[in-house]
Order: structure tokens, then sequence, then C-alpha cells
């Protein structure tokens, strides 16, 4: 029996289309999100992340992040998305969230709600966490020195994407277990994985109860005084997955099990410099599985049958073009996946 039977009660993607009002309501979730990754698809705009923790309350564009940028936390956008129930409302006509006819797709995650104090670290965090899918919100202020900082979940999280707050020229640094506690990755970038370093994660995995900060000289995740949210996701049977793969450059390329029907994939070459792919059911709702969105950009949703397309599969997805972004030869790739249904009950698509 898979962990988790019904996905969708911690994690779905929304897709709606502006209609310019002043309000709005986008709902049908069936859990209310803690994190919300917002996307326009038909239009050049930034990536825009927020989250219950930082805002404090359901004014969740208080306090917005930029997963393509470097800029610290932006609190210009009270008032245009509140935290609802099922989703969100749009209370700002023609804002960033709501312009007319022009498409987008929302990422949630259920979290834990109000955030709570965690001493398990030798810095003391703010967390909201939800054990049960693997998934915490984590803000916390750094020292600058050698560090440890409660996540709350329970078991060691595969990837933990890291942000300064209060300062700009911060990159988003990511850690991924695939690349390990002596390499880190930035999801701003197209940059490949750095490995043998220790000012991040200082040599350590993260555990069941806390994850590792080096001295970090940059300020990019532990920067003395510097706030900082991190987002953790530990890996759950039949509902999450964090690996990599080896790509073959074939149109026949590698199948990844994942033990689920994904929803949602995003895939990075750690090897050359490519972007952050994110692919999702809900924009492509059969095979092959070709739209994307790139993380580290503010580009409009692009892809057709020769641009990186994948088959999502009742199981897994398998890669289906050669392309640096998802399938050079011998090149390796990390990925995030999240799961519409779990093997034991999906169907083909």
């Amino acid at each position: 029996m898979p962990a988790i039977t019904k996905p969708n009660l911690h994690f779905d993607a929304t897709t709606y289309t502006g209609d310019g009002n002043t309000t709005r309501s986008i709902t049908g979730l069936s859990f209310t999100p803690d994190f919300i990754w917002h996307k326009a698809r038909s239009a050049t705009d930034d990536h825009r992340i927020l989250d219950s923790v930082r805002a404090g309350g359901t004014d969740f564009s208080s306090k917005q992040i930029f997963p393509n940028l470097t800029l610290a936390e932006d609190t210009t956008g009270t008032g245009y998305l509140t935290q609802t129930s099922s989703g969100f409302n749009l209370a700002v006509g023609a804002s960033p969230f709501n312009v007319n006819t022009r498409t987008y797709v929302a990422w949630q995650w259920k979290a834990g709600g109000t955030a709570v104090s965690n001493t398990s670290g030798t810095i003391s965090s703010q967390v909201s966490a939800n054990p049960t899918a693997g998934f915490s919100i984590v803000s916390y202020t750094g020292t600058g020195a050698n560090a440890t900082v409660g996540h709350g979940l329970g078991v060691a999280p595969q990837m933990i994407i890291v942000k300064c707050r209060s300062n700009a020229s911060t990159n988003f640094t990511v850690y991924h277990t695939s690349i390990g506690n002596t390499g880190y990755i930035y999801l701003n970038l197209t940059n490949v994985a750095v490995t043998g370093y220790s000012g991040f994660w200082n040599n350590t995995s993260p555990t069941s109860s806390v994850f590792s900060l080096g001295s970090d000289v940059d300020g990019y995740v532990n920067g003395s005084g510097r706030t900082n949210v991190a987002y953790c996701f530990a890996p759950i049977a039949g509902y999450s997955a964090f690996g990599s793969y080896t790509g073959n450059g074939s149109t026949n390329g590698p199948f990844v099990f994942l033990g689920f029907r994904p929803r949602f994939v995003m895939v990075k070459n750690t090897t050359t410099g490519a972007g952050w792919l994110i692919f999702d059911s809900s924009r492509n709702t059969y095979n092959l599985t070709d739209l994307y969105l790139q993380a580290n950009q503010a580009n409009a949703e692009a892809g057709n049958s020769t641009d990186n397309p994948l088959d999502f599969l009742s199981n897994g997805f398998k890669l289906r073009y050669s392309n640096s972004a998802t399938n050079a030869s011998a090149e390796v790739y990390i990925y995030m996946a999240f799961a519409e249904a779990p093997f034991k009950y999906a169907n083909a698509r």
C-alpha cells in the first residue's frame, strides 16, 4: 500500500486564464495551500513563490520571491493573492496574477499551516511541516558559522531549496541527494553542479531532524544576520521522488521509475549548462508531454514534439528526444517529481 493514496490532498497543479477583474477566486484544491509557485504561461513574466511562513497569514503576495532572479524578498504586492481553503483569491485587477486573457499555472503544496518554533538545530527555526507528504517550509536567520537547522520532517530530506530573503544578489541554492553534501546547484541559473565545496552544507548530509550549513562566505544560505527560507522535500513512496538519470541521446530515451504516474516533473542537466525544465499533467493532459516552463527564466511556455518531450507513464516518465536539457548522451540529470496517482492505482494516459 503506498503511503499516500490520494496525492491531490497534498500537491496539485492548477491552470487558469486571467480575466482582469478586481476579484477572482481560483478554487478546486482538496487542501489549503501553504506554498504556491506561480507562473504566467502565455507571457514573459517572473516566477513567483509565495508561502504561509513568510507571509505570516493569508496574504501570500505580501512577501514574494522570484526563482528566476536573485532579488531579495519583495513586500510591495500586498493584497494581490490570498490563501483560501481550496486555492487562492485574486484581489487586484490586471495584476501579475490576473491579466486579461493571459494563461497561468500554479503548483501548490500543503505544509503544516501556522509555523511553530523548532529548536532541533543550533539555529532556532520557524517550521511549517507536513511529515506525511515529506514537505516543510523553514525560516531561519544565518550565523556565518557552521550550524544546523531543524526541518520538522522526521526523515532526511533529499532536496532543499534555500533563498536568502533579506539581501539581493543571492542565488537560490539547491541541495540534492544525487549531487551530495559537498555539492550544490543554483535554481535561478543554468550552471552545472559544483562539487568539492563545504561552505553551504558543511560536508554533512541532512538527518531526520536537521540540515547542516557551512560558513558560507557568499551569504547565500547562512550569511550572518541574514534571514533565509528553506523548502525541504523528502521522498514518500507513491507520492514523491528525487533522483538522477543518465541521458542516452536517443528518441528512445531512458525510462525513469518513480513508482507513480507523475503530476509534476522538474529536470536539470548537471553536466552542461541547461535550464530547469518543468512539466506537469495539468498543462499536458496526454502524451507527448512537451509543454514546459523553465524555473530559471521568465520566458513564456514553450515546447513541441521535438523539443524535450517526455511520456508520463503509470510508474514514471520516459525521455522521447535527444536534447541537452533533458537527454544528451552520457550527461547526468537530476529531477524532482510529484504524483498524480500511485502506480497501484494509476491508469495509462
